[in-house]
């Protein structure tokens, strides 16, 4: 190295905070690659055998994989906003779908600036035209289904000069709706959920998501060699979605298959290859970590954050992180007005629902699904003839004010013990701590949108 460049790089280390100033050895380069609602199950590295996700799988062979991954709320923008702020909903201004954060707040990229990055995002990261509003060094994305963001990313990647360190974040709109019509999946080879209706149609439209989760897979699999190869195999890689897939009992729902996603590290020689980890992490807290991993201090004061750094699992000094999850939504425009909150430790979870008198709806239900001649017709048709299918459709429209599970003995959240004379302790004990939590986050259960009441809504009949 000249001395002039040694002098030029003391210079720039004198202008740099000290408190968060990373040696340069310390900062790796790093790449998010983020899907657009894939619910953790629907990928292979998490035992799905009728999904191909080869890279996902290499991924996770390469790296540890996180079973108790968390979003904070389960529909785009919220869920975004937290991952870039390090904040809840409530406390960061963006609750219902396609809100934003508050500008005050400081955000992802300034944090990574700080320690020397240049920090760029292409494609879906922050909530389409936000993207402009968050600082990002470069970004490419601002439109619905925009093309042109993989091209971006690849002509970033052959620019690089390798003169700063890079944080580089990727979103694929893949696999959101609306799916593709032409499918690479037989319909009878799909496996349903307990709370999916078995119909033609369903399986059809379940084909077509897998075309959409594979078509994600192979975008993660591009970016991970762009990246291996051009910032080299020392780089810290993070793979993730932004909640649960479009389904009923999915996005827009605080149960498991909306609001738990995968989670996947890898980092050659630092992260151990192929384990997993039951640790239990929220969105909030990759922030954080990102920012210990990069070098820095990882922002600790609830003032800055409500993320914590996971540093320590990654490193293999820690097996475990939080003790609870909260998530929290509030809507998505008319089309569902619906707030809930919820807890879960690692075994049992509390869902309140602050208006059961509210008939809850979706875009599923009220937009057609996809393309005006959805699977949920079928259900409805079904529900007229099979009790089954009745039930999955009247659970889907009327919550009870709270909802309680045993994740151990009910993964899939089919029988509600809040009514339960046996879990009353347990239920009131959760139930007044996701109150306070509520009351540390100054959430004023606003709503947003005009509700429809349950009266309104006809129910299915047999």
């Amino acid at each position: 190295m000249s001395i002039f460049r040694q002098a030029f790089l003391a210079l720039l280390v004198s202008l740099l905070p000290t408190s968060v100033l990373a040696e340069a050895d310390q900062r790796p380069n790093i790449v998010v690659f983020i899907t657009d609602d894939q619910s953790q199950l629907d990928c292979s590295a998490y035992g799905a055998t009728d999904v191909r996700t080869p890279n996902m799988q290499r991924l996770a062979q390469s790296g540890m994989t996180f079973d108790r991954a968390f979003v904070a709320s389960p529909s785009c923008a919220p869920s975004r906003a937290a991952l870039l702020t390090g904040l809840m909903p409530a406390r960061n201004g963006a609750e219902p779908n396609h809100s934003r954060p508050r500008p005050d707040i400081k955000k992802w990229p300034a944090y990574f600036q700080e320690l020397g990055y240049e920090v760029v995002a292409f494609g879906k990261v922050a909530h389409y035209k936000q993207a402009e509003l968050y600082g990002f060094d470069q970004h490419a994305a601002g439109q619905w289904l925009a093309k042109g963001n993989m091209k971006a990313a690849k002509e970033y990647f052959n620019a690089y000069t390798g003169e700063k360190p890079v944080c580089f974040l990727f979103g694929t709109h893949q696999p959101h709706v609306p799916w593709p019509k032409k499918t690479t999946y037989q319909d009878d080879s799909v496996t349903l959920r307990p709370t999916h209706v078995d119909t033609p149609t369903t399986r059809r439209f379940r084909a077509q998501y897998y075309t959409s989760v594979s078509r994600a897979d192979r975008m993660l699999g591009t970016v991970y060699d762009l990246a291996r190869e051009k910032l080299g195999d020392d780089t810290l890689f993070v793979f993730t979605s932004d909640h649960g897939a479009q389904w009923p009992f999915g996005k827009w729902n605080l149960y498991e298959e909306g609001v738990r996603v995968p989670l996947i590290v890898s980092w050659p020689g630092r992260v151990k290859a192929g384990v997993r980890t039951d640790a239990m992490v929220s969105w909030v807290d990759l922030l954080p970590t990102l920012v210990e991993l990069a070098g820095g201090k990882a922002p600790e004061s609830p003032e800055q954050v409500d993320g914590r750094s996971f540093a320590g699992v990654l490193r293999g000094e820690a097996d475990s992180h939080r003790d609870e999850i909260y998530t929290t939504h509030s809507g998505d425009g008319n089309f569902n007005v619906y707030p809930m909150r919820a807890v879960r430790d690692g075994r049992w979870k509390l869902v309140l629902n602050l208006h059961p008198e509210f008939a809850y709806a979706t875009h599923i239900n009220r937009a057609g699904n996809v393309d005006g001649a959805g699977y949920w017709a079928t259900w409805l048709e079904a529900a007229k003839r099979d009790e089954r299918a009745a039930s999955i459709v009247s659970r889907y429209r009327q919550r009870p004010a709270e909802e309680l599970y045993d994740l151990e003995a009910d993964p899939h959240e089919q029988h509600n013990l809040a009514s339960d004379p046996t879990h009353a302790n347990r239920v009131k004990a959760m139930r007044n701590r996701v109150e306070a939590w509520m009351q540390s986050q100054g959430d004023q259960q606003k709503l947003y949108g005009d509700p429809t009441l349950l009266e309104s809504t006809p129910a299915p009949t047999r």
